[in-house]
């Protein structure tokens, strides 16, 4: 981990149908929690890419309020050019607040899982496709690996998805940034795993342990990625890029760790929302997460559909 994000925290219709080059693109309402978007080629696609956001008020693009990169729509777009339909759907937290009923203090990480679980569940029924494959980015990682439990799909693709427990990756990250903070903040991590609440915390650390937010931290700190990815029956393949300043590889090396026939790849130079950035720049790096425009990586595009097509 080599940058404390704040966003990583921020806690967090119709049926119309249009062409699009080669594809077709359809809004679908899975459940008045998820609402996303199927694109497909026009000639139609036998295997089916789920793709899961990563933290925070996350939309189906892969942008939130202040970032616009598209860095999930691009994916999708990329993924379903070489013939594998894909679906992207809003992070609940998304929909909640567009609705006005977000009430931070009643969500769980739980609530995403079941959002997972919906959709593949959704998909599956249709038996409109021969394979289904969840790809979870960031957050989205952790969850798409529990939710893969409990569904019958194909194959599972972690995208620069933490290889620890959240408690442990934000200590990690402030030790980087704020050492004099960490022993603060591991005791409090401490209190909220043993009481389910903390009450004394360093008002540095209010972003983490806020009342409202502070079940939701805790029920997501009960999962470790190391013990969910074990458990996995289905082929794995795990991605992380060399210039992410978010997840660093050692995340995705450790997830292979814990899961040995897990495919492991190391994309040189890609950062967190997938652009190639050359060198150690970290101006560049930051700047291209309201890119919109700027290419993802073309190698990632290789391996994903390699994964699930050969």
């Amino acid at each position: 981990m080599k940058y404390v994000h704040l966003f990583i925290l921020a806690f967090l219709t119709s049926n119309a149908i249009y062409s699009q080059n080669a594809s077709i693109e359809k809004d679908v309402k899975v459940n008045p929690y998820v609402y996303g978007t199927l694109l497909q080629p026009k000639e139609g696609a036998e295997n089916l890419i789920i793709i899961i956001p990563g933290s925070g008020p996350t939309d189906r693009n892969g942008n939130q309020q202040l970032t616009r990169n598209n860095s999930l729509r691009i994916l999708a777009e990329k993924l379903t050019a070489a013939g594998i339909a894909t679906f992207r759907y809003d992070k609940r937290v998304l929909t909640l607040l567009k609705k006005g009923a977000l009430q931070e203090e009643k969500l769980r990480f739980d609530d995403f899982v079941d959002d997972a679980t919906a959709t593949v569940t959704y998909f599956s029924s249709r038996n409109k496709y021969k394979n289904i494959y969840i790809i979870g980015h960031s957050q989205g990682s952790l969850v798409g690996m529990i939710a893969a439990q409990k569904l019958n799909i194909t194959g599972f693709i972690s995208l620069a998805g933490p290889g620890q427990a959240i408690d442990q990756t934000i200590l990690s990250q402030i030790a980087l940034q704020m050492p004099d903070l960490k022993d603060k903040a591991k005791e409090a991590f401490m209190q909220l795993k043993e009481n389910g609440k903390v009450k004394k915390y360093s008002p540095a650390l209010s972003s983490i342990f806020r009342p409202e937010t502070q079940p939701f931290m805790a029920s997501w700190m009960q999962y470790d990625p190391k013990a969910e990815l074990k458990k996995l029956e289905i082929p794995v393949l795990v991605i992380g890029g060399t210039n992410d300043i978010q997840v660093d590889t050692k995340e995705a090396k450790t997830l292979k760790e814990a899961k040995p026939d897990a495919s492991l790849i190391l994309i040189k130079n890609m950062n967190h929302v997938l652009r190639i950035i050359e060198g150690t720049d970290s101006l560049e790096n930051t700047k291209s997460y309201n890119e919109p425009k700027r290419p993802i990586s073309e190698e990632l595009i290789r391996v994903i559909t390699d994964f699930v097509t050969k």
